[in-house]
């Protein structure tokens, strides 16, 4: 794997204090005081963060939607201008080689995933362009989010604007302080949420004032600036799965519950043929559930999951959850224990529940 990228604001958040530590293919803030006080205030006001982890690639050419959603599993042709979509990419035996956001714009396709996903992506992609009129570019741009019951109205605080959609993955353009934006809705922690994507170049001066200014109409709105353990807290509790940690190249889409992801009425695409037979199946063998459990030290993952002395499931995120008061987990669980309620032991000896995901509902 490559070195981890710095984030271009590294030097603004270490002034602050923050510890800097990998996630995802980037060095972002794991924290910048106190985790649970940055998960409080994404969860009671409104979170910011440094999505440096976050990569886009702009599809162009007369195919460009055809071929995407000849490729994806979502209906990518159903999407208007200003409207988004979650979706994944797979090879031909149905398992994940990488989940995405898809945005369409009038003279282009916004593709966004992991930083440590993007080359696959592209590889992936370009190896299937023959006919069509299709071209890749990967973009350099920076994001940040806020995520929280006030993150709206904090963006609109901040650019001096209002923003008119409310649907999940909707987009316009925008500029701040002659700085052109990507305005997106896109949850990351169950909360409501925004993204701000700005292009980079050497002078990084514009992406720090535009941080700034976030943080400068924070206080009155009792926002913090937040790092990547809060935003685990609010990610597992919202039971959001990540690649890499909760799926990966030896998952299916339906073990993974990534339902959003897939169109099941839309034609061909890679793996489809294996998503539709196990959907008319009627089950799967294994499955992602939550996990609380009785114990007061954090659960590791990959730690195995128990009944009756047989191996049953495995921790695939964990953390400590301020919302339950007690460890959480994604796992993997055979079918035949994943029902809600259903008690299990962890090898460590704890006692666990099987938890509905998610384990917090986003409030209307």
């Amino acid at each position: 794997m490559p070195d981890p990228i710095l984030s271009p604001l590294a030097d603004v958040h270490l002034s602050r204090g923050a510890a800097l530590a990998e996630y995802h293919g980037a060095l972002v803030p794991a924290r910048y005081d106190d985790s649970k006080a940055e998960y409080a205030a994404a969860r009671n006001a409104a979170g910011i963060f440094d999505f440096s982890f976050r990569a886009r690639l702009a599809a162009r050419g007369p195919d460009r939607v055809s071929f995407l959603h000849n490729m994806l599993t979502n209906d990518v042709k159903s999407l208007e201008p200003g409207q988004g979509m979650y979706a994944a990419l797979l090879d031909v035996k149905g398992h994940i080689l990488a989940d995405l956001r898809v945005y369409l714009e009038p003279d282009q396709v916004l593709l966004e995933t992991d930083l440590d996903l993007i080359d696959k992506v592209i590889n992936v992609l370009e190896r299937y362009i023959i006919m069509d009129d299709v071209t890749l570019e990967r973009l350099r741009w920076w994001g940040l989010a806020v995520q929280g019951p006030q993150s709206r109205a904090l963006l609109e605080s901040s650019l001096r604007r209002g923003l008119p959609w409310r649907s999940e993955f909707g987009h316009q353009r925008g500029e701040y302080a002659g700085l052109p934006l990507h305005i997106v809705r896109v949850s990351s922690t169950g909360e409501e949420g925004y993204e701000l994507w700005v292009p980079l170049d050497d002078d990084t001066r514009k992406a720090k004032a535009l941080w700034e200014t976030l943080l400068a109409s924070a206080p009155g709105l009792a926002a913090l600036p937040s790092g990547t353990e809060a935003l685990e807290m609010l990610r597992i509790e919202a039971g959001i799965p990540r690649y890499g940690a909760d799926f990966a190249e030896d998952t299916l889409p339906l073990e993974a519950g990534l339902l959003n992801a897939i169109s099941f009425a839309k034609g061909c695409y890679p793996g489809q043929e294996i998503v539709e037979r196990t959907r008319s199946r009627g089950h799967i063998n294994w499955k992602l559930m939550g996990v609380a459990v009785d114990a007061a030290v954090p659960v590791a993952p990959g730690e195995k999951l128990l009944s009756e002395g047989k191996e049953v499931g495995e921790v695939t995120s964990a953390c400590f959850s301020p919302l339950l008061d007690r460890p959480i987990a994604l796992a993997y669980l055979r079918r035949e224990v994943s029902e809600p309620g259903t008690r299990l032991i962890l090898a460590s000896g704890a006692a666990a529940a099987i938890h509905e995901l998610p384990f917090r509902r986003r409030k209307k």
